[in-house]
């Protein structure tokens, strides 16, 4: 039975403020410092407060080279942080916005290769240093795939947990692990967290991109969410695919010309929106789970904003779940129209 409101969140980049920047980009030669980067933070989270949105994935690249091998010099910059850290924690906090983490690409704890995986618990290391200086609560977490295949499903998986058994406590107190669209399906992220404890992402456009298992949606989502204390709200991951159709240039070999061919779209990119009666379809299947939503779609804050306004107008009965209510859909609209009128 639900209790709490859900958040609609999305990752870093805000697409309706140019002027917005998620971190210090700056090359090593500029000296760029995660006390810059946390300055467009606080920045991001006074925008957030005005249009209502109150979760947000921060950059994996807040704290620039803080991890980087050959670069001592930027090693600390996370202590030296601190008070900043703390200050910016305390802001998250009385807002009430949930804050997290999603490391690279790069971060892999299931490698083979032993000097990878020591890279990788650092960078979760210092990524988990950063939101317990924020003081932040169990909620705030990191969200990393299993990794690689390796062309041994099985023995990748028991890797990873392997690298678990010696993560910091840090690490392992913040870390979840999320199912993906081509190598670990949400049955082998299942069988990781009997072996682990360890929480899970539940993310609905990677389940049906590889669900080999057949599993039924309903009852994995259950299982997903049970993997979280009663006393955290869990977080899952919603996009829908791309459907556009693209075009390919191709090359004639005997005349070298080149002519464009249309192609099919790939299901497994994401789409710039959300589909309103795919997202309202699948909230109505889970209506008694309490959980937030993190939307990983290419126009960001546009599409969150865009999918409030539908849900109001093609799925009044899901809208409130989000706080949403029928009264505020003109003063909704009238401000998307806004947004997107200011970036054409």
């Amino acid at each position: 039975m639900r209790h709490r409101i859900s958040r609609l969140g999305f990752p870093v980049k805000v697409m309706a403020r140019d002027d917005l920047k998620s971190n210090d980009s700056r090359r090593a030669a500029s000296n760029p410092h995660l006390k810059v980067s946390l300055e467009y933070v606080d920045a991001i989270l006074d925008h957030l407060v005005k249009y209502g949105i109150n979760m947000y994935r921060m950059s994996s690249d807040l704290a620039p080279y803080a991890t980087h091998p050959d670069m001592p010099q930027f090693h600390d910059m996370v202590k030296e942080s601190a008070p900043e850290l703390r200050a910016l924690g305390r802001k998250a906090k009385s807002l009430d916005i949930r804050l997290s983490f999603h490391p690279s690409q790069f971060v892999v704890l299931n490698s083979p290769d032993s000097e990878l995986v020591r890279k990788s618990i650092w960078d979760l290391a210092s990524q988990a240093e950063m939101l317990d200086l924020m003081e932040l609560g169990p909620e705030a977490v990191m969200v990393i795939h299993v990794g690689g295949t390796y062309g041994d499903v099985s023995s990748s998986r028991a890797r990873w947990v392997e690298t678990w058994n010696i993560l910091p406590e840090p690490v392992r107190r913040r870390l979840v692990l999320e199912h993906d669209d081509l190598r670990f399906s949400a049955a082998d992220a299942l069988w990781i967290h009997e072996q682990t404890g360890g929480r899970l992402i539940f993310d609905y456009q990677h389940f049906w991109c590889l669900n080999p298992e057949r599993a039924d949606l309903k009852d994995t989502f259950r299982k997903f969410m049970t993997t979280w204390p009663d006393d955290q709200q869990p977080k899952i991951h919603f996009s829908s695919p791309r459907t556009e159709l693209r075009e390919k240039v191709v090359v004639d070999r005997v005349t070298k010309k080149k002519s464009l061919r249309p192609v099919p779209p790939v299901f497994t990119g994401h789409a710039d929106f959300c589909n309103p009666f795919e997202f309202a379809t699948f909230m109505r299947v889970v209506e008694e789970e309490d959980f937030d939503v993190m939307l990983e779609v290419k126009a960001k804050d546009l599409a969150l904003l865009r999918l409030r306004t539908d849900l109001l107008r093609y799925a009044p009965d899901v809208a409130p779940r989000f706080g949403l209510d029928p009264k505020d859909v003109a003063a909704l609209e009238q401000q998307d129209e806004a947004d997107f009128a200011e970036e054409a």
